[in-house]
């Protein structure tokens, strides 16, 4: 999946070759060509769970969706971008994009009691434990 710096570089290259369609596609986000990126992710994992945070600015709660399948968690958002009124963008480093990310599931996950919320561009994705995986303490009895 393309980075930033790939993005930069496929816009760079589009210039210099004189291909403006291609370089005004990169550029603009049109319909026929998206960008497909890999969100920052932090994975925390604490007592009673998983907390995987993602950035996906300017993804709104309908721009996002978020599929389990079996033992597979994959997480989709596309933001959009679009210059208010008659504005005309002098420079662009912000553009639509699509956010895509896998993770595969243990059986250490509760699947039914999966949590997500859309905070401020941060999506906090939260992965319970199954009660069988939680630490516990075992009793000693006398013999």
């Amino acid at each position: 999946m393309p980075d930033i710096t790939e993005r930069n570089a496929s816009l760079a290259r589009a210039r210099e070759t004189g291909d403006t369609e291609r370089a005004a596609s990169v550029r603009e986000g049109s319909a026929t060509r998206i960008e497909r990126v890999s969100p920052a992710t932090d994975i925390i994992e604490q007592a009673d769970g998983f907390h995987i945070l993602m950035d996906l600015p300017g993804v709104p709660p309908d721009g996002l969706t978020i599929d389990l399948e079996e033992n597979e968690v994959t997480v989709t958002g596309r933001s959009s971008y679009a210059p208010a009124g008659n504005d005309r963008r002098m420079h662009a480093e912000f553009d639509a994009v699509e956010f895509v990310r896998t993770f595969t599931l243990s059986d250490m996950v509760d699947r039914e009691r999966i949590r997500a919320v859309l905070k401020d561009g941060v999506l906090n994705l939260f992965l319970p434990k199954a009660e069988a995986a939680k630490p516990r303490r075992i009793e000693i009895s006398q013999g």
